[in-house]
Parts: C-alpha cells; sequence; structure tokens
C-alpha cells in the first residue's frame, strides 16, 4: 500500500495522458461521478447533435431526413464507430434494440445453427435480467437451463451444450472472465458462446475477432456514455451472419424493406439482425457520444483505470479501515473491471450520504456500494475526495440520517 498524500495524487493527474479527455463530458461543478458504470455522463458534442436532429433534420426536413440525414443508415453507421471499441469488423455490429432484445435474437440464433443439442449453461451470479431471458428462451425451445457457480461453468459445458451465454463482468464485484480462454474451451466443446459486454465496452480493450467470439450483446448508457436508454448494440461474427435465421423478422431486417413484400426474406450479413424502425433521437446521441472515442487508445484507458481503482482501493483501506468496509471486488487490477465494490451493513444509506455530499456511486444487493471507475473523465483527485468525504460521513454518523434509510425506486 503506497503512502498516499494529496501532492502524490495531484501529481498522477499532471502526469496523466488522459487529461485533456475530461473537456469532452459535461460534469456537473463540485460534483464527484462514480456512477459511469451504471449511467455514463453526456458528452458536449450530444446536446448540439440532437438539437440538430430536432430542430432541423425534423423540424425542417421531416420525414427527408431519413434519407437526406442518413437517418436510415444509422445502426449500421454506429455500428461501424462500435466496432473497433470492441475489437470487431464495421460490418459486424449493428446498433439497435436492448440489450434483452438483442440477447433474446442472438441466442435464438445460436439454438437454430447448433439445432440438436439440448443445453444452455450459463452462471448463477450472471446480470439478472440476461437469466430471465436465457430461462425464458430455455423454456420456449425446451432446453435444460444451466447456471452452475463461476467456477464450475466449463464443468458442465459438454458435447450437449448448444451454446455458453456469459456477461463479461460480474456487475456486483467487478472481476471479469478470461473472454478467450473461456471462448476457446467452450468452442473445444462444439458450444457457441454469448457474451454481454455491457459492463466492460469503453473501459477496457476487447478484441472479439482475435477470441473468436460469436455472437455478444451491450449497451451503449454505460461506458459508452449514450445516454439513459441508448439503443444497445449486438456483435455476429462474420462466417455465422448468414446462418442466422432472425426469429424477430421485422420489415428493417428485410433484404428489401421497401418493397413491402408479403413474405420476409432477410437481409444478407449483420443487417438481418434489425427488427423495426430505429428510434432515432437516441441512435442520434450515441452516435454523437461514440466521437469522444476517435483518438482513444483503450490500452491507456485500462492503465488508467486500474490505477485509479488501486488508489480507491489503498485509499479505503488505509483512512476508513476502522469502520467495517469489506473490497469484494479483486485486489489484483488484473483481474478488476473499471468498478470498486465495497461491501458494508449499511452500505445503502452511506451510499446515500455520500450523494448528498455530491459523491455519487450506487448500490446493489447485498449491502454492495459501486464505484465506477471511467478514465476518460474521472481524475485521481476525484479518488482522495471521494474517500475523504467516505471518512467524514463514517466519523460523523452521517449516515444514521432517517431519510438516507429510504429506498429510492432506482437504487
Amino acid at each position: 500500500m503506497a503512502n498516499w498524500t494529496l501532492e502524490k495524487v495531484e501529481g498522477l493527474d499532471q502526469a496523466d495522458p488522459l487529461a485533456e479527455k475530461r473537456r469532452l463530458f459535461h460534469l456537473p461543478e463540485g460534483l464527484i461521478y462514480l456512477d459511469g458504470n451504471s449511467l455514463g455522463p453526456r458528452p458536449e458534442g450530444v446536446a448540439a447533435r440532437l438539437a440538430a436532429v430536432v430542430e432541423d433534420e425534423w423540424g425542417e426536413g421531416l420525414i427527408g431526413s431519413w434519407n437526406a440525414a442518413k437517418w436510415i443508415e444509422l445502426p449500421q453507421s454506429v455500428g461501424a464507430k462500435l466496432a473497433p471499441i470492441i475489437g470487431a469488423r464495421p460490418g459486424e455490429v449493428i446498433a439497435c434494440d436492448s440489450t434483452s432484445v438483442n440477447l433474446f435474437k442472438v441466442l435464438m440464433a445460436a439454438l437454430t445453427i447448433n439445432k440438436g443439442r439440448k443445453k444452455i449453461v450459463t452462471e448463477a451470479g450472471n446480470f439478472p435480467t440476461d437469466n430471465y431471458i436465457i430461462r425464458s428462451v430455455a423454456n420456449l425451445a425446451g432446453l435444460e437451463c444451466l447456471a452452475p457457480p463461476a467456477d464450475r461453468i466449463l464443468e458442465v459445458v459438454d458435447a450437449h451444450t448448444a451454446c455458453l451465454v456469459l456477461t463479461h463482468v460480474n456487475y456486483r464485484t467487478g472481476e471479469f472472465y478470461d473472454l478467450e480462454a473461456i471462448t476457446r474451451k467452450a468452442h473445444d466443446k462444439g458450444a457457441l458462446v454469448i457474451w454481454d459486454l455491457s459492463h466492460s465496452a469503453g473501459a477496457m480493450p476487447l478484441d472479439l475477432d482475435r477470441a473468436g467470439v460469436d455472437f455478444a450483446v451491450g449497451c451503449g448508457y454505460k461506458f459508452l456514455n449514450g445516454g439513459p436508454g441508448a439503443p444497445a448494440y449486438l456483435f455476429v461474427a462474420e462466417a455465422l451472419q448468414d446462418k442466422v435465421q432472425p426469429v424477430l423478422s421485422g420489415w428493417m431486417g428485410h433484404a428489401r424493406p421497401f418493397d413491402f413484400a408479403a413474405d420476409y426474406e432477410p437481409a444478407t450479413g449483420i443487417d438481418r439482425n434489425l427488427c423495426g424502425t430505429p428510434g432515432i433521437l437516441g441512435m442520434a446521441a450515441l452516435d454523437a457520444a461514440l466521437d469522444a472515442f476517435a483518438d482513444v487508445d483503450l490500452e491507456e484507458v485500462r492503465r488508467k483505470s486500474m490505477q485509479l481503482g488501486d488508489l480507491l482501493v489503498d485509499l479505503v483501506e488505509d483512512q476508513c479501515a476502522e469502520y467495517g468496509f469489506n473490497v469484494i471486488s479483486p485486489h489484483d487490477a488484473t483481474m478488476r473491471a473499471s468498478q470498486v465494490s465495497i461491501a458494508h451493513p449499511q452500505g445503502y444509506a452511506i451510499m446515500q450520504a455520500l450523494i448528498s455530499k455530491g459523491v455519487v456511486g450506487d448500490y446493489r444487493d447485498p449491502e454492495i456500494m459501486r464505484f465506477g471507475i471511467t478514465p476518460l473523465y474521472l481524475r485521481f483527485v476525484d479518488i482522495w475526495h471521494a474517500v475523504q468525504q467516505l471518512h467524514k460521513i463514517m466519523e460523523a454518523e452521517t449516515w444514521r440520517r432517517p431519510e438516507f434509510s429510504e429506498r429510492q425506486l432506482v437504487t
């Protein structure tokens, strides 16, 4: 553990090669935002882009903007911007729908491709909505769904497994899987693999093509900063694309949607995974938000993420040791994604007290305070001041105020 001082922390900011990226984001004055793993802040270019879409493209161009402003091409062009962030080719990614809907689509596609196998494997601690979808699909297809603990996943993947479905980063602890190794081992058994990248894309380097990943999905509103309810995306490896038989065969996935043909004919390539009309306002916001990644080295983002996380762990364990906090994220930064999770019996109330003081994280049961580490705009000094505020709250027992124990609808 380093002997940290404010001067040493400020020195890290002065040497930070990503420091200038902070100006690309709108951050309220005096707020320390540690919840970008749940909802990213607004990139500065988004407001102007949305104003142009609303006032000019929609207001003046009306329906002509589907062609003139190329609205109709946004799922593909946004997908092309996402592709290098997740290590894919432009024609392998398309922006559309929500993560849950996209998971349903690619899971049904995988089962069709691997027809005859009787099992879907996931993990007991997987992101809950993913497991809801997986169980729903298993019931629909009449297949067995197995959800062992994380350390037993590969034990149950066998010759009867059609598909392995995992979230890359554990949303509670921040620990992440070796995506490439697990994909390879599942392939050795003949299983296809689907990854949910919602908690990793934009925060660490990914290389889906090198890893041989079959399918992936993810949301646009966490580390990608596309705004609340931003469009999601899906990835299909090029070799599998024309094997996909769309289960949601909507008109936008048709080979010629404006022929209005009576019968469905899937488009070639990634486009067949589209379904309904894209939401242009959300798509335009995500498109503008992704410009923040145009010249970003994700290896540098990862290095800073590990440094920021190490600093947070060190300071909490040094300055708040007497208050019963337990860091449940891996102490080894190479095993920890861009969040630090800290357990405490009064975690919910403590987090609400922190938020009231301008330090924003979030809470997840059981007893977990989550702090998102977002290197493009987070400073090392923000971590220092956040932990100072945590210490003050614990020392003064501010968290005991009744209003901090009242559960909000969104935690």
